[in-house]
């Protein structure tokens, strides 16, 4: 090893000998045989021909009934069930994410109280089945007939009928929203937890106001953290609005459950859900996608 500053001396290629030809042309000569992948070649073969006996048996199949799904997959009866699915989907992602912001950070204040009740929301809400929710705000009024506001543990000035006040749909957007807040918070609060505490510290160094830090700084880089969880929670909700049919809401999987249920076409309806789902999931993929890149801007990977 040498104990001097200059640069390590690479050996050469010794020199050719009399009738022998030069190290270079040598390497040149070398046959280069790459990695064989024998079992990589089998599984692909195999997967190819499931999915095409798959795919043969979907379009052979006279049990999938192919024309009675393409009777009914554009029906009135179905793209309003479609409608109402996103509406579902659309107000329980707006306000649960809304509240989900909020109890993110109460989780990440200084407050002890603040952070106790955070902590107890999210462990209610992940604690108990969605479903249990929505039968519970679906019969709201048997608990309360009425909502009162006025003095605490005194009269009341303003008072709602909570028959009229809280209906199925409104039930189910309120019990999907509190749902979806619960996993929210977390998704916001493990985003928010990604950022350099470091780049905080000098923005306060540099006066900038804690809002700011947070819209300018924080959020920016949280949201590539947030985004991929946040796309999977939207999807799963979107798919999650079926759990509604036990309401009587007229949603996607609801109204394919009347149809089948006059014609006894099972199969056909359920595909019909089935297609609607994957491609407004795909939808909401190709959106995910796109906003990803927005947020991935001078990014490493």
């Amino acid at each position: 090893m040498s104990l001097t500053s200059d640069p390590p001396v690479h050996p050469q290629a010794p020199p050719a000998t009399a009738g022998q030809p030069p190290a270079a042309d040598a390497y040149a000569a070398l046959k280069i045989v790459p990695v064989r992948h024998p079992w990589r070649w089998v599984a692909v073969a195999a997967t190819t021909v499931l999915l095409a006996q798959f795919l043969h048996g979907l379009i052979t199949n006279p049990g999938w009934e192919w024309d009675v799904f393409a009777r009914f997959v554009t029906t009135e009866t179905i793209l309003r069930a479609v409608w109402v699915t996103l509406q579902l989907t659309f107000y329980g992602t707006v306000i649960g994410f809304a509240l989900g912001i909020a109890l993110a950070v109460m989780r990440l204040s200084a407050s002890p109280f603040l952070r106790a009740v955070s902590y107890a929301y999210v462990w209610a809400f992940r604690s108990i089945p969605l479903i249990v929710q929505l039968l519970f705000w679906f019969n709201l009024a048997y608990l309360y007939e009425e909502i009162r506001f006025g003095i605490p543990f005194g009269p009341g000035f303003v008072s709602f009928d909570t028959m009229n006040l809280v209906g199925a749909m409104s039930a189910a957007v309120l019990g999907l929203a509190l749902h979806q807040a619960a996993y929210a918070a977390e998704i916001v609060r493990g985003g928010v937890l990604a950022v350099d505490s470091g780049q905080l510290e000098a923005a306060a160094a540099l006066g900038i106001p804690r809002l700011r830090q947070l819209r300018r700084i924080v959020l920016p880089q949280a949201m590539r953290s947030i985004l991929p969880n946040a796309a999977n929670e939207i999807i799963s909700l979107f798919k999650g609005t079926s759990i509604v049919s036990v309401m009587a809401i007229g949603e996607l999987f609801y109204q394919v459950q009347v149809v089948y249920g006059r014609n006894g076409r099972v199969v056909p309806l359920l595909m019909v859900a089935t297609v609607w789902y994957i491609l407004l999931t795909t939808v909401l993929s190709v959106l995910q996608h796109y906003v990803e890149r927005h947020y991935a801007k001078g990014a490493v990977r």
